[in-house]
């Protein structure tokens, strides 16, 4: 199993310490750095800033948001970042929501498993340096009837195919994500639960393209807190606004991924719960209406020999490639958790 960092978003503040634990984590050897976007940082701006100040790690986008850009802008990003950083880019793609896509980008947030499917298909092409033309039922290239043209990419990507990876959390997505990309992006995985939450429909989606789960990286973000066995509650709260900000108030009451996920985890009631006093406004009851037991399920906490037995957990139930989030008030707390994320690999004989 592999290790890879996920710097979230840019522009809260710590963004010379975030630069700092990407060369550290290039330095240790771990293998994919993630940014993301929203409505604030644009995850291509921040990664081309991290391939000029880093060596050998890949960069990876995690995601860039598929209403945010034209399928062909995407490929001319990625095939740019791939030559710029020397062939180190993957590419993360995703739906977002439906705040989000309607509220900031302007873009209905319907079919988003038609529109996922026709994007990718529209984004290889392009890579592949065809010349472009598509008809589906959300794009059509050239547009008809007008002096549009079949074009062919320009640039020359560093490598033949580049790694495109898809952010699933829902059953059918997941199904498609196995079937039409190379690897997943996941968030709150339990390692106890990923085979009927994830791994099970990844497979299905493999086995309906007469592929296997031979080469397809299983790709979680899990936040890592260095500390003490005995502090692991303590820990564990430090999650809680995080964990409450996504069950509770991501997307819209009825399409929040995330809560039913936590449903899916078997946290029906907890689940409801917390989603009820977020969107009350209750932030605080929301975070603290959180069960012990998901956070930890769902992070590495604890001393470095307990976060090695939660890797092993994660290996064992299918996880290539582990995206830790480094958690810490200072730099020098977020560089001793990514270092002990290495010496965990190690410990758990996953190295």
């Amino acid at each position: 199993m592999k290790l890879g960092i996920n710097l979230g978003y840019w522009g809260a503040g710590m963004d010379a310490d975030n630069l700092a634990v990407a060369r550290e984590a290039d330095r240790l050897g771990y293998s994919v750095c993630w940014a993301a976007e929203a409505y604030g940082s644009d995850a291509p701006t921040v990664l081309s800033w991290v391939a000029a100040q880093t060596e050998r790690i890949d960069v990876g986008s995690a995601i860039f948001q598929i209403p945010a850009r034209t399928p062909a802008m995407t490929a001319m990003t990625a095939a740019t970042l791939d030559s710029l950083s020397g062939g180190r880019f993957r590419l993360g793609l995703g739906v977002s929501g439906p705040q989000v896509s309607e509220g900031w980008y302007g873009v209905k947030f319907d079919k988003p498993l038609a529109r996922t499917r026709e994007y990718v298909e529209i984004v290889r092409k392009a890579m592949s340096r065809e010349r472009l033309s598509y008809e589906g039922e959300h794009w059509t290239l050239p547009l008809p009837g007008g002096p549009g043209k079949a074009l062919k990419l320009t640039v020359h990507p560093e490598r033949e195919h580049i790694p495109l990876y898809i952010a699933a959390i829902g059953p059918k997505n997941l199904r498609q994500t196995g079937e039409i990309a190379d690897g997943a992006l996941l968030i709150f995985p339990s390692a106890e639960h990923l085979e009927e939450t994830a791994i099970s429909h990844l497979r299905a989606g493999r086995e309906k393209a007469g592929l296997t789960m031979e080469g397809f990286d299983v790709c979680p973000t899990v936040p890592l807190a260095l500390g003490e066995d005995k502090d692991v509650s303590a820990l564990a709260d430090t999650f809680r606004p995080y964990t409450a900000l996504y069950v509770g108030g991501m997307g819209s009451r009825k399409q929040n991924f995330y809560n039913q996920l936590a449903r899916r985890m078997g946290y029906e009631k907890e689940a409801t719960e917390i989603q009820d006093k977020y969107l009350a406004g209750d932030k605080d009851g929301a975070a603290a209406a959180i069960p012990e037991k998901l956070i930890d399920s769902t992070t590495l906490l604890g001393s470095v020999d307990r976060i090695a037995d939660g890797m092993r957990r994660y290996a064992e139930a299918g996880v290539t490639t582990l995206t830790l989030a480094p958690a810490g008030f200072t730099l020098d707390e977020r560089v001793a958790a990514l270092r002990a994320g290495t010496e965990a690999l190690e410990r758990a004989g996953l190295a």
